[in-house]
């Protein structure tokens, strides 16, 4: 069944992370994405190893890092300094819907392939820049980093152990989680734009930065801050707002606690063989329990040390408790819930074989999405691409291969 998104055309021309993203989830989605990479180079993240994936033979590999943000892409490899690669694109604009970059601002400026050039191409076109900190602003031309902007974005401010505490000091997220944000408010951005021509037949240029996503991702931090004039701190794995709700330990391990209201705080302390807690002020109510909470954390930690994880986790769920073990990824892709919502998935790639890939969490139910491609080996579709879509010839493809235009 054809995807929702499967009457568009993207062109990819971001590389490592946030863009890429952006490309992945419209091409799940039924897009065709045509991913445009450097000759000999391509995408910084093709290096970014290891750990590689290689075929049978060994003489095929895909970085990690680069599988997970390319599936259902394909790559042509075009220099986009030499005026004829700048052509090439100009024509696959011309029958295109969406571009995604992350240039520098104005980088594509130089080469004519800005978003006030190609909209006189294709004045329909969706044009969608990604940059570190926008395109105006004293920070504009200043490069973007996801762990850089996790910092200047306050981010790591609120993430780890408070001070005073072993392993004190501020702490990135374990993942490049500002670019994956920034992606997908670009998709959204895609969207939204893609809707509005849809009414009015006119394109638009959508943009979105690094650091405001970071700001905009503080949510309940940031307007902890805004109400109040109070910077938060870091708290380890505890929140701000609620208590219980962060690690405990256990006789094996750790689990968490994720009580959500006053209800789930009497059924923990019941189970916990503490039901005078209830009644005790200090206890009874969230509220009070925020004020209170290092009187409460010591005895919950008391009680928690006394039975294994699993043991806490099924009693607690029978009573209708939220808690839950700490899984490492191979627990995680082993565990039958992840399972049974199909997050684990694999697709064909003809050098590398049966490729694994992490699914997508949305769940349409007329237009799934679909896993069609592996993350493609560079300018593995260059032919294809430029035959199908931008009209070349075998002989005209040859020619440009041999100047090194396209490879």
């Amino acid at each position: 069944m054809a995807g929702p998104l499967s009457h568009l055309r993207v062109l990819d021309l971001s590389r490592v992370l946030a863009g890429p993203w952006a490309g992945q989830v419209l091409g799940d989605l039924g897009a065709e994405v045509i991913k445009i990479e450097r000759p000999e180079t391509g995408d910084d993240t093709r290096s970014w190893g290891p750990p590689y994936l290689q075929g049978a033979d060994g003489s095929s590999e895909l970085s990690a890092y680069f599988l997970a943000a390319n599936r259902n892409k394909q790559s042509l490899a075009i220099d986009i300094a030499h005026p004829e690669g700048q052509e090439l694109v100009r024509k696959l604009v011309a029958e295109s819907d969406v571009v995604l970059e992350n240039f520098k601002v104005g980088g594509l400026k130089r080469y004519g392939l800005d978003y006030d050039s190609l909209k006189r191409v294709n004045p329909k076109l969706i044009y969608c820049s990604i940059t570190g900190f926008g395109q105006d602003g004293p920070y504009a031309n200043r490069p973007g980093y996801d762990f850089l902007i996790q910092a200047m974005g306050g981010l790591m401010s609120v993430t780890g152990q408070p001070d005073g505490e072993p392993g004190e000091g501020p702490m990135k997220v374990g993942v490049a989680l500002t670019d994956i944000v920034t992606g997908l408010y670009a998709t959204i951005g895609v969207l939204a734009a893609l809707s509005h021509r849809d009414r009015t037949g006119e394109g638009q240029y959508v943009e979105t930065a690094l650091l405001d996503a970071q700001v905009a991702c503080l949510a309940n931090q940031a307007m902890n801050y805004l109400t109040t004039g109070k910077a938060p701190t870091r708290m380890g794995n505890a929140h701000p707002n609620i208590v219980p709700y962060q690690d405990f330990p256990t006789a094996d391990g750790n689990m968490v606690l994720t009580i959500g209201n006053d209800q789930q705080f009497s059924r923990l302390a019941d189970v916990l063989g503490h039901p005078e807690w209830v009644s005790d002020e200090r206890f009874a109510t969230n509220r009070a329990r925020v004020a209170n909470r290092r009187a409460l954390i010591p005895k919950l930690r008391q009680a928690t040390v006394m039975r294994s994880t699993r043991e806490w986790v099924e009693i607690l769920e029978r009573k209708g408790v939220p808690c839950g073990p700490v899984n490492t990824l191979d627990q995680v892709f082993d565990d039958p819930q992840v399972l049974a919502r199909g997050m684990k998935q694999t697709v064909s790639h003809p050098d590398l074989g049966e490729v694994p890939t992490v699914g997508n969490p949305i769940k349409l139910k007329l237009t799934p999405v679909t896993y069609r491609t592996a993350p493609p080996l560079l300018g593995e579709q260059s032919d294809h691409v430029l035959h199908q879509v931008a009209g070349l010839s075998p002989g005209e493809i040859k020619v440009l291969r041999e100047r090194g235009v396209v490879s």
